[in-house]
This record gives C-alpha cells, structure tokens and sequence, in this order.
C-alpha cells in the first residue's frame, strides 16, 4: 500500500463501483472514490462524461443501479436528497437558486432552514432559547457573507449582483445548510479569468474552516488544478484516471480524452 494513503485520515465520503444504466445507456459505470477531510477533491471530464450524474446518485437525486455510497462510515446508497443534506452532504447546482428579490444576507439566512426549524407554538411565542438560536444564526449567516467576500454587499438586493458575485452567495447558500461535504456542479461557469481567480482563493479556504471537504464538478481547468488536492477524471462513464493535479495534466489518457488522438500524439 502506498505509504501516504496508509497515512491518510479515513474517508468521510466514499464510492464504490457506482453505476447507473438508463435503458442500454451506462451513464455512469463501475465509478470508485473517496474523499477526505480536508480534501478538495475535483472531478472532471469532457461534456458527457457522466459528472453530473455521478453528482444525482451520490446525493439521493438518482437511485444507482449498482454499487455503494457510504458517508462516515455509514452505507447511505439511495438515500433521499432532503436525508442526504440533514447529514451534511450539501449540493449547488447548475441552475441558480438564489431569491433575486431578497438581499444577500437575506438569501443566506433563508439557507439555514435545516437549524431553524421550531414549533408553531414556539413561533408566537418565543422564549429567551429562540431568541438565542435568532441571534445564532443571524451571526451564522454574516458570518459566511464575509468569508465569500460578499460583506460589501450584504444589504445588495441579489438581482443586481454581478455573475460572479451570484455564483459566491450559490456557495454561500450551500454553506448555509452547514455541509460536511460540499459538492460543487459548476459553480464557476460563466466567469471571467479573474473572477475564477478569486472564487478558487476563497475556495481553498473552505476545509476545515466551514466544511470538512470539498468536491467539485468544474470546466474550468485553471480553477480545479489550483484548488485540487486530488483529481478524477470520468470519459464516457467510467473513470479514466485519479491522482495529483499533476499526475492528472501528464496522463497522455486524459490529454487523449481532452484533445482527440491526433492532439494528443
């Protein structure tokens, strides 16, 4: 066994041997990974590879068809999306989710429902440990603000944000649900080469501070090989290879995947 895996802390999240078949179609075939706290782990691929769709089967979206998904050491395979947040697996997704008609704070905010939950009674009549928990997550809330580097614009309502800035507060929300894991589906689509430059300074910042891990489904090459502790690489539902980002840039396979055989060659 390689001697730094010996040394490796246990995995929070792990995949083994997941598949899914829709029809006669393996989107996703035999796919094995783990990820590790304090691990920024990337998964990437060309379009079509099965990225998103291995993103569905591990947070309950999509029932795999074959093979396991076990969170701290508990086999969650299957569970549903809503069971898989209360644990701490927290997902973005392609398509936006912010409130555009609320501020930035407000939209953090409405993010921490999984801890603000209570009574009806409670609700006409809080007592000094509402208040207190109001108080908690308010104090959660610009908390995470500040850390996306959105602080200047807490009173901003969302629908004048710039691209980047609604790609930080989709992070942000996610992060609102208290993640351990937080699973990332192209969160910087759409930015400029400065933009993605400093959503991946912040991003590093993210283990161990408000998430154990981090996984990231990206296109942006730049951003996942500077933020990656680790890389996969899915081609056509399998995966094709894993290791450092620069193992991963020197495979000729994923060069291969990437620029066709003639390129690569």
């Amino acid at each position: 066994m390689n001697a730094a895996l010996a040394m490796a802390p246990p995995a929070t999240l792990e995949v083994r041997g997941l598949s899914k078949s829709f029809g006669g179609i393996h989107a996703v075939k035999d796919i094995s990974f783990d990820v590790r706290p304090g691990e920024i782990v990337g998964l990437i691929g060309p379009n079509g590879a099965g990225k998103t769709t291995c993103f569905n089967l591990i947070t309950g979206f999509y029932t795999p068809t074959g093979g396991r998904v076990s969170y701290g050491g508990a086999d969650v395979t299957g569970d549903k999306p809503f069971r898989m947040a209360r644990r701490g697996i927290v997902r973005s997704f392609q398509k936006t989710n912010i409130l555009k008609s609320l501020t930035v704070f407000e939209n953090v905010l409405t993010g921490h429902y999984l801890e603000a939950r209570q009574s009806l009674w409670r609700t006409f009549f809080p007592g000094r440990r509402v208040r207190e928990a109001e108080a908690a997550v308010r104090d959660s809330a610009a908390r995470i603000v500040e850390t996306m580097g959105l602080a200047h614009r807490m009173d901003t309502p969302a629908s004048i944000l710039s691209c980047g800035e609604l790609r930080l507060l989709e992070v942000a929300l996610a992060l609102a649900a208290k993640p351990r894991v937080l699973m990332l589906d192209e969160p910087a689509a759409g930015l400029n080469s400065q933009e993605a430059r400093a959503f991946g300074d912040i991003l590093r910042t993210l283990p161990g501070r408000l998430v154990e891990s981090v996984l990231i489904v990206e296109h942006n090459m730049g951003l996942v090989m500077a933020v990656s502790d680790r890389v996969v690489v899915m081609h056509f539902g399998e995966k094709l290879a894993e290791g450092s980002p620069a193992q991963v840039q020197g495979d000729p396979r994923v060069v291969e995947a990437y620029l066709g055989r003639e390129a690569a060659v």
